[in-house]
C-alpha cells in the first residue's frame, strides 16, 4: 500500500518535473522566437532627444526658440524628487522594486479583465516598459509586442540604473500641447521651472501621460482635477507627501496658462521678428533644417536689442510717413460678424481670433462698433472702448474696388464700417477721452540693417514694416537695383587702378547703342557740368562722369571689384550696371560698405556670435581674430588687449581712405547733406533708381555701417522720393542712438600717404597751407604727390562730346555756370575747347540716377 502511494506521488512528481521542464522549454522557445529580432537596446546609451534650439541675446536672455517637438532636456540629477515621485506614484508605484516588469501588476490586470469579461482592460506596463515602447517598439497593443516589451525591459534593467531609466522616461513622454518631457510641460502649463512646481502642479503633469488630449485644463477641467487628485492620493499612500499637503493640494484650483491664470512663457519673449527668423533660415541651411529644429542648439545672437527697436521705429516711421502722404485708405485687414459686436465676451473672443498683425509697437487692434457725430466708436479685447475723431480721417481717400479713389473723408464712416478690425494709435491729449488715430500697414516696404565694420556682427535688421504681416525679409531676400549707391565701387576700381583723387572726368552727354536701342543716360538734374574731379562726381552723384570713368577703367575691372566685395556673385560687364542697374541685396551692400570703413579688410556679416550644441560644445564661432593679450592676468594702465586681424585684404588701405574721404563729402555737401548730421565723422552714399522705383542710403562711421532701401514689393515709381530725402533720415535717426551707445571718431589714416591741398573744382594742386571753400585736402600716396600747380589728365571714356556743353563752375552744384570756356586735355592726349555760353547739350537722355 505504501509502495502504491509512493508510486502515485512519484508519478505526480515526475509529471510535475516534466511539466516544468516542458514549460521552461516552451517559455524559452517563446522568448527565443520573440527575442531574436529585437532592436538593440544599447542605443539608449546614446540617447539624444529632439530638443528646442534657443536664440539668446548678448545678455544671455532667451529671445526666440525653434522646435519640432517642444522639449527641454533635463538630466536625472536636476529632476526634483517631487516630480519623480509624482510620476512614479501615477505610473509605476513599484518602480524601485521590480526588475523591469511587475508580475503583481500584470496578474492584477488579468484578473480585472477576466472579471469584467474584457470590459475593463488596463495596461500593466512599468515605466521601464514604457521606455521600451516609446524608444524601441511601436505602439501596437498585441501579445507579441507585450512580450518583446517585457524582454527588453528586463535586459535594460540589468545594464542601466533606475535613475537613468527615469531620466529617459521623463524627458521623452508626451504631455500634450506639443510639450515633450516634464521641463517643457512645466513651462507650457505653469510657466515654471521644475524646481518651482507645487505638489498639485507636479501631480497634474503626472496625470497626463495616460490621456493628455482628454485632460485639458480648460475643456476637461473636472476630469483633470479628478485625475490630479488621484495622483496626490497615491503620493500620500506611497509616503511622498503628508496628509495635510495632500488635502490642501486636492482642494486647490487647477490654475494654468491655458485658463488665463498665468502668463504664458512666450509672453516673456519679444515677438518673433526678422532678425531671429533670419538666424533660423541661415542655420537651417548650415546645419540642416531638421538638425537645427531638433538639435538643442544654444545660439548667441549679435543683435543689440536697443538698436533693433530703434531700427524698427525709424524704418516704420519712414514707411508710414510716405504711405500716409499718399492719402489712400486701402480698407480693413479683417471683418467681424456684426452680431458679435453687441456682446462683450463674443466681441473679445472674435477680436482675439482675428488674423491681423500685432507686432507694431504702440499700435492696438480694435473693432469698429458704431459711429457717433462723425466719430468712430471702437472696442478692444480687454473691454476698453474709445473713439476715432472725424478730424483724424480727413487725410485719407477710400480706395474703391476698381482701383480708383473716392473723395477725401469728412467723417469716419466714409472709410470704416461696423465690424471692421483696424489698427489704432493712442492719441496723447489733455482730454483723457480715449482718442485714437487710425493706422494702416503701409503698402510700400523696405529694409534696414546695421553692423559692426570690424567684426561683421549685425546689430540690427528689419526686413519690412511688420514680420507678422509679411515674413519676407527684404534685407536678405529682396534683390533690388542699388542705383547710385553702387557708384563707390566704380570709383574704388579707378583709384586702385592708378587714378588719383584729383583726376578730372568729363560730365557730358553720352549715347550708347544697345540691342534694345539707343541708351541716353543723364544726370538727375538733366544738366551737364563739363570737367570736374572725381570727388565731385561721387559727392553730387553724377551719372555721366561715372559712366565715362567706368568705360575708361573697364567694366570687366569694375565687375571684378564688385564681385570681390561680395556685391554680386557674377556681375554682367554692361555700362548700365555702373549705375547700379544689376540687382543685389541690402545685406550684401551693407557688408561691402563695411570694407570701405575698416580700411579695406574683408568682413563677413553674421547674425550669430557662437553656436553651442546640447552638450555645451562650441560648434561655430564667428570671430576668428587672435587676441594675444586676452589670456594675460593684467594689462598696462590705459591699454586694452591687442587683437590681431587675420582677415584677407580686398582693397588697398589708402584707396579705402581716399574713397571714405569722398563719401564724407557726400554727407558734408553732397546728396545727403540735408539729412545726415551726426556728432562724429560720417560717410555714405545715396541711391535712387530709374523712376525712383527704389531709394537707398548706405552710410558709416568709424565703427558702424548701416543701410536702408525703400520700394514697393512689385517695383513701381515712388514719385518724388529719393535716397537722400527718404532713406537718409532713417539712417540719421538710427545712428544718433548708435553713436550715443557705441561712440565713434575720425576715420583711421593709413600709413604711406600725404595730405595735399587740391582745388575741388579744377583739381589743381595748390600750395601747402591753402584754405577756403574751394580747398579740399586729398590723401595721396607718398610717391604720387602732384607738384604745385599740376592738374590731372582728363578722362572722357572715349565718348564724343556735344559742342554746346556748359562747364561746372567754382561753387556751383546745380546752379549758375562758369561764363568762360575751358581747354581740357582728354585721356587720349587731345586738347579740347569746351565753350560755356550756351544751354544744354543737344542730346536728351534718361536712365538711372
Amino acid at each position: 500500500m505504501i509502495r502504491f502511494v509512493m508510486g502515485i506521488f512519484g508519478g505526480l512528481f515526475a509529471s510535475a518535473i516534466m511539466a516544468v521542464v516542458f514549460g521552461a522549454i516552451i517559455v524559452g522557445g517563446v522568448i527565443w522566437v520573440f527575442a531574436r529580432d529585437l532592436p538593440n537596446y544599447e542605443t539608449l546609451s546614446q540617447y539624444t532627444p529632439a530638443t528646442i534650439s534657443r536664440i539668446y541675446s548678448r545678455e544671455g536672455r532667451i529671445i526666440d526658440e525653434f522646435a519640432q517637438e517642444r522639449r527641454v532636456f533635463v538630466p536625472a540629477e536636476e529632476i526634483p524628487d517631487l516630480v519623480a515621485h509624482a510620476f512614479i506614484s501615477a505610473e509605476d508605484r513599484n518602480f524601485y522594486q521590480h526588475a523591469g516588469y511587475d508580475p503583481r501588476a500584470i496578474a492584477s490586470a488579468l484578473v480585472d479583465a477576466v472579471r469584467s469579461r474584457g470590459q475593463d482592460v488596463r495596461g500593466a506596463s512599468t515605466i521601464t516598459q514604457q521606455v521600451m515602447k516609446n524608444f524601441l517598439l511601436d505602439g501596437s497593443r498585441t501579445i507579441e509586442r507585450k512580450v518583446q516589451e517585457i524582454i527588453l525591459a528586463a535586459r535594460i534593467e540589468r545594464s542601466m540604473s533606475k535613475e537613468r531609466i527615469l531620466e529617459l522616461y521623463l524627458n521623452e513622454i508626451f504631455l500634450g500641447q506639443n510639450s515633450y518631457g516634464v521641463a517643457a510641460a512645466a513651462q507650457t502649463y505653469f510657466n515654471m521651472a521644475l524646481s518651482d512646481l507645487t505638489p498639485a502642479q507636479a501631480a497634474y503633469l503626472a496625470a497626463l501621460p495616460q490621456r493628455p488630449a482628454r485632460l485639458h485644463p480648460v475643456r476637461d477641467y473636472d476630469d483633470a482635477v479628478e485625475r490630479r487628485n488621484y495622483v496626490l492620493r497615491e503620493m500620500f499612500e506611497n509616503g511622498y507627501i503628508t496628509r495635510e499637503v495632500m488635502e490642501e493640494s486636492q482642494a486647490s484650483e487647477l490654475e494654468t496658462v491655458q485658463r488665463g491664470d498665468i502668463a504664458p512663457f512666450r509672453s516673456s519673449l519679444p515677438p518673433r521678428g526678422y532678425f531671429t527668423d533670419e538666424i533660423r533660415r541661415q542655420l537651417s541651411t548650415q546645419f540642416g533644417e531638421e538638425e537645427f529644429f531638433t538639435g538643442g542648439y544654444a545660439v548667441r545672437a549679435t543683435m543689440d536689442e536697443n538698436l533693433q527697436i530703434v531700427a524698427q521705429r525709424a524704418l516704420r516711421s519712414a514707411l508710414e510717413t510716405y504711405d500716409r502722404g499718399r492719402g489712400v485708405w486701402r480698407g480693413a485687414l479683417a471683418q467681424l460678424d456684426v452680431a458679435a459686436l453687441d456682446d462683450a465676451a463674443s466681441l473679445a473672443e472674435a477680436l482675439s481670433a482675428a488674423e491681423i498683425p500685432r507686432d507694431v509697437d504702440q499700435w492696438r487692434v480694435a473693432a469698429v462698433t458704431g459711429f457717433e457725430g462723425g466719430d468712430a466708436l471702437i472696442a478692444f479685447e480687454d473691454g476698453e472702448t474709445g473713439r476715432i475723431l472725424a478730424d483724424d480721417v480727413t487725410w485719407a481717400r477710400p480706395l474703391r474696388e476698381d482701383g480708383t479713389t473716392g473723395s477725401a473723408a469728412n467723417s469716419a464712416d466714409d472709410l470704416l464700417a461696423r465690424g471692421d478690425v483696424i489698427h489704432v494709435l493712442p492719441v496723447e491729449d489733455d482730454t483723457g477721452a480715449g482718442h485714437y488715430s487710425l493706422r494702416q500697414i503701409p503698402e510700400v516696404q523696405g529694409a534696414f540693417m546695421a553692423m559692426d565694420v570690424n567684426t561683421g556682427r549685425v546689430l540690427a535688421m528689419q526686413g519690412g514694416f511688420s514680420y507678422q504681416y509679411s515674413v519676407f525679409n527684404r534685407a536678405t531676400q529682396a534683390t533690388r537695383q542699388p542705383g547710385s549707391s553702387f557708384k563707390p565701387f566704380v570709383y574704388a576700381a579707378a583709384l586702385d587702378s592708378g587714378y588719383s583723387p584729383n583726376t578730372i572726368v568729363i560730365d557730358a552727354p553720352i549715347q550708347v547703342e544697345t540691342p534694345e536701342g539707343l541708351w541716353r543716360p543723364t544726370n538727375a538734374s538733366d544738366r551737364f557740368y563739363g570737367p570736374a574731379p572725381i570727388r565731385t562726381g561721387i559727392e553730387q552723384s553724377r551719372n555721366l562722369m561715372t559712366i565715362r570713368l567706368a568705360q575708361d577703367v573697364g567694366m570687366e575691372t569694375v565687375a571684378r571689384y564688385a564681385e570681390r566685395f561680395g556685391v554680386y556673385d557674377e556681375m554682367q560687364p554692361f555700362l548700365a550696371n555702373s549705375l547700379g542697374a544689376q540687382e543685389s541685396t541690402l545685406y550684401k551692400m551693407v557688408a561691402a560698405y563695411a570694407m570701405f570703413a575698416n580700411g579695406g579688410e574683408r568682413v563677413e556679416p553674421t547674425l550669430v556670435d557662437r553656436v553651442q550644441d546640447r552638450f555645451g560644445q562650441t560648434v561655430y564661432r564667428h570671430d576668428q581674430r587672435i587676441c594675444e593679450d586676452c589670456l594675460r592676468d593684467t594689462l598696462p594702465a590705459g591699454l586694452g588687449p591687442r587683437i590681431v586681424s587675420n582677415r584677407a585684404r580686398v582693397m588697398d588701405p589708402i584707396t579705402a581712405f581716399q574713397l571714405t574721404s569722398m563719401l564724407e563729402g557726400v554727407v558734408a555737401r553732397g546728396t545727403a547733406a540735408r539729412a545726415v548730421n551726426l556728432p562724429v565723422p560720417a560717410a555714405g552714399k545715396t541711391g535712387t533708381t530709374n523712376d525712383a522705383r527704389d531709394v537707398w542710403f548706405i552710410g558709416f562711421t568709424s565703427n558702424i555701417v548701416a543701410g536702408c532701401y525703400i520700394g514697393y514689393d512689385q517695383p513701381r515709381s515712388l514719385g518724388r522720393a529719393s535716397g537722400g530725402g527718404t532713406c537718409a533720415p532713417v539712417f540719421q535717426e538710427f545712428m544718433q542712438e548708435a553713436v550715443a551707445e557705441y561712440g565713434g571718431g575720425p576715420f583711421r589714416v593709413p600709413e604711406g600717404g600725404v595730405f595735399v591741398p587740391i582745388d575741388r573744382f579744377s583739381g589743381e594742386r595748390l600750395a601747402d597751407g591753402e584754405s577756403g571753400e574751394n580747398v579740399v585736402y586729398e590723401y595721396f600716396r607718398a610717391a604720387e604727390v602732384p607738384p604745385v600747380g599740376a592738374r590731372s589728365a582728363i578722362v572722357d571714356g572715349g565718348f564724343a562730346m556735344a559742342s554746346d556743353l556748359p562747364v561746372f563752375g567754382p561753387g556751383e552744384v546745380d546752379g549758375a555756370l562758369q561764363e568762360e570756356g575751358a581747354d581740357v586735355r582728354t585721356s587720349s592726349g587731345e586738347t579740347v575747347r569746351v565753350p560755356t555760353d550756351t544751354g544744354f547739350g543737344t542730346i536728351s537722355s534718361g536712365g538711372l540716377y
